[in-house]
């Protein structure tokens, strides 16, 4: 049989697997109180109207049956031995008309008819109904009012779940509501909620009761109660059976039998995937055609379940799906939110590292790191060694030791080797997840291997024990991000220091003293988030040209460091060359994207705005290439223009389509130029500047009564007050304003003055 498949047989009728619930179900559906006693007198069963019928507050299992019936003739005869020939009613089926101690200590007359039952020992089987017409009316009222109360506790505890998770936008505590409720509507002893992904079920949420039990966090596709739900496409009514003698004797319970109510069918399943219960129903909720989770409602007693209560539930799972859908969502976001925060954690921790220190202080400090790693991940970090001579791997697995691992390492890793750092998924499916399985350790996770660190290959497991969740991909891209950042700290901070200075002094480069222009003042400023920060690639320049003309650049490079300066510094030498021959902007852009395609050894890009100011003309040519907007503030700032005419990103692809967008110039208009770094920077509660926060600044500090001297230094200052002096992006400016233009210009320059 396939690992994946569920053991099925069926039992026909009454018999093998469904006698004990039928019993059951019927004791409760009939409305004639029923004992079950022995050959000593004592009650073993009592259903619920004989709890009634002689009084609730009476504890009737192991009480002397002839205290329920006394005689009238000899009070005494219950305390001598017991003997169904001195019984109050005869015991081979017939009807009796006898007395009983009914509840509250009164006298009741009640039919009674009592046989002897095939079973071992000696068992009498008694079926009693209040002879009084008047009694037996009010314990059929009482029956009707103990339904209508359950059918009302349904109802309205199906009417709060609907009431209280509408427009829930708190995941968490829609969650515990939900729950709570259903545990409480349906009178269980708990509940559980799966979420789908990618690899199986995970468990996203228990009821109060079922706290520190031991429940299954991950169900895989097709091995569990899920494949049963998911095939009937409803809730389904499943008991666990009592073990057998035979396997309480083997000890260890590996699997169980369940019964499905509905079919008889007997399902045989691990022990780790069932659920604290005995009796509980499984609900698919369905969203778009697949099931998006699992809800586990459960008694931890035999308790009979009804076709009605299946269908309550599956309503609710119904209402439920859209609110379930959008927590998926949620979950995702807020596990991704937290792992990237706790990477910008471990990475801080690592570059903390210092550069000066021992080989080996550098691999203590990527082990530390990889622990704590793991602590989040809730799994366990395994090291291991690695003997390339021989080819042998060795892990000390944290309960049976030091053990050779029947694995190629480099097999394994290869298909996931990306710059030196490999994370290999250890599924459940694996080799080497069987292996660790079969020795009782940790055996699903994640191996991740960094290459060779101080003369040696530094490679670990970070595992969790059988039965929990694979990790996802947030979860392993979270452990790929942080092995890259261990391998590059672990070989040196040095290495980067000098990098930074390269690139450092390259920028300082680019961004020299503006050209002076005739007709044109220009300021620009630049600001890098942190001092310790790798440089990016923002640069700007003002070329002064022939002709009243002058060329105006502004452009960010994608990456960091020498790469991504050493790219910047070749943009800008090549637009300077392509303004000086008088080629319009898209045609400059166009060429420059043919040029970078060719000269950057990894894939590196570029956002650009390049503009051509002909002040005789007063126009302004531009290309924006995927650059945030330039704002045209007119004189008096009474009305500002955005440059939206845009174009795609420069190095990217061949044949991109670059358009020119032109604008008319007059004295006193100033052209603003600024980088993404402006609009995307948050304040401390994470809130973005953004675009409209950028026009009313601008606005603010163009008005009349303001020099325009300094403009951008306020403008960068304003900036800095609003991210609190935290800057998470490099900020470059640049501000041109038009002076003068036409014919004055002209007659300027030819007279000299």
């Amino acid at each position: 049989m396939a690992r994946t498949a569920l053991s099925v047989r069926r039992v026909e009728g009454i018999g093998e697997g469904s006698l004990v619930g039928t019993l059951s179900r019927l004791l409760q559906l009939t409305s004639e109180a029923v004992l079950v006693f022995d050959g000593a007198g004592r009650v073993l069963l009592a259903n619920d109207e004989a709890s009634e019928l002689f009084g609730a507050e009476r504890a009737l299992v192991g009480e002397d049956v002839r205290l329920l019936f006394p005689s009238s003739d000899d009070p005494s005869a219950t305390s001598g031995p017991f003997s169904a020939a001195s019984l109050t009613f005869a015991v081979d089926g017939s009807v009796s008309l006898v007395s009983c101690l009914a509840a509250g200590g009164r006298q009741a007359t009640v039919r009674v008819r009592c046989d002897a039952v095939n079973a071992p020992g000696e068992t009498y089987l008694l079926v009693a109904m209040p002879a009084e017409r008047e009694m037996r009316m009010d314990r059929e009222g009482e029956r009707a009012l103990e339904d209508l109360r359950r059918a009302n506790h349904r109802l309205s505890g199906t009417l709060r779940i609907v009431l209280d998770t509408l427009d829930s936008t708190d995941i968490a505590a829609l969650f515990e509501r939900v729950l709570e409720e259903l545990t409480d509507t349906m009178e269980a002893d708990g509940t559980i909620v799966y979420l789908a992904e990618a690899d199986g079920f995970h468990l996203r949420g228990v009821s109060s009761g079922l706290v520190g039990e031991k429940i299954a966090r991950f169900m895989p596709f097709g091995r569990s109660v899920e494949r049963l739900a998911i095939r009937e496409g409803r809730a389904v009514r499943l008991r666990v059976c009592a073990p057998t003698n035979e396997a309480l004797r083997q000890g260890r319970l590996t699997m169980r039998d369940v019964v499905n109510e509905d079919t008889h069918e007997v399902l045989r399943m691990r022990s780790s995937m069932l659920p604290p219960f005995t009796s509980f129903v499984p609900v698919p909720v369905w969203f778009g055609g697949h099931v998006i989770s699992i809800i586990e409602v459960g008694w931890r007693r035999l308790h009979p379940l009804s076709r009605e209560d299946a269908r309550l539930l599956d309503s609710v799972a119904h209402y439920l799906s859209v609110q379930l859908a959008g927590a998926f969502t949620a979950f995702r976001s807020q596990r991704a939110d937290r792992l990237a925060s706790l990477a910008t954690e471990l990475r801080e921790e690592l570059l903390s590292y210092d550069g000066d220190a021992s080989p080996e202080d550098g691999a203590a400090r990527v082990s530390a790191v990889i622990s704590e790693m793991a602590d989040e991940l809730d799994a366990a970090t395994v090291e291991m060694r690695v003997n390339a001579q021989q080819g042998v791997v060795v892990a000390d697995l944290p309960l049976t030791g030091v053990r050779e691992l029947p694995v190629d390492l480099a097999e394994l890793v290869a298909p996931h080797l990306v710059d030196g750092v490999a994370v290999v998924p250890v599924g459940p499916d694996s080799g080497l997840s069987a292996y660790l399985r079969d020795l009782g350790e940790p055996c699903v996770g994640a191996l991740v291997d960094l290459g060779a660190l101080d003369g040696r290959r530094f490679c670990a497991m970070v595992l969790r024990p059988d039965g929990a969740e694979p990790f996802d991909e947030l979860e392993l891209d979270f452990l790929r991000g942080l092995a890259e950042d261990a391998r590059d700290i672990a070989r040196g901070v040095l290495a980067r220091e000098q990098d930074k200075r390269i690139s450092q002094a390259l920028q300082a480069g680019m961004r020299n003293e503006l050209q002076q222009v005739e007709g044109i003042t220009a300021q620009a400023v630049y600001s890098s988030a942190t001092e310790a920060a790798f440089v990016g690639g923002d640069f700007y320049d003002l070329i002064r040209l022939p002709d009243h003309r002058a060329c105006v650049i502004m452009g960010d490079v994608s990456g960091k460091g020498v790469e991504a300066a050493s790219v910047s510094a070749a943009v800008k030498t090549a637009l300077g060359a392509y303004a000086w021959e008088g080629l319009a902007p898209a045609r400059m852009v166009r060429s420059l994207n043919e040029f970078l395609l060719g000269f950057s050894r990894i894939e590196t890009f570029a956002t650009l705005f390049v503009g051509i100011v002909d002040l005789s003309a007063g126009t302004l040519r531009y290309c924006s290439a995927g650059h945030p907007p330039a704002l045209l503030i007119h004189d008096g700032a009474d009305e500002i223009s955005t440059l939206d005419v845009q174009s795609g990103v420069v190095g990217a692809f061949h044949d991109m389509t670059y358009a020119d967008g032109k604008v008319s110039l007059v004295p006193g208009d100033v052209l603003l130029l600024y980088t993404d770094g402006t609009t995307e920077a948050r304040d401390p509660s994470g809130a973005f500047f953004g675009e409209e926060g950028l026009r009313d600044m601008v606005m603010r500090e163009s008005d009349s009564t303001k020099p325009f001297d300094g403009f951008v230094d306020r403008l960068l200052g304003t900036l800095e007050a609003f991210t609190g002096q935290n800057l998470d992006d490099d900020v470059a400016m640049l501000a041109l304003r038009i002076d003068e233009t036409g014919l004055k210009l002209r007659e300027k320059s030819a007279t000299g003055r």
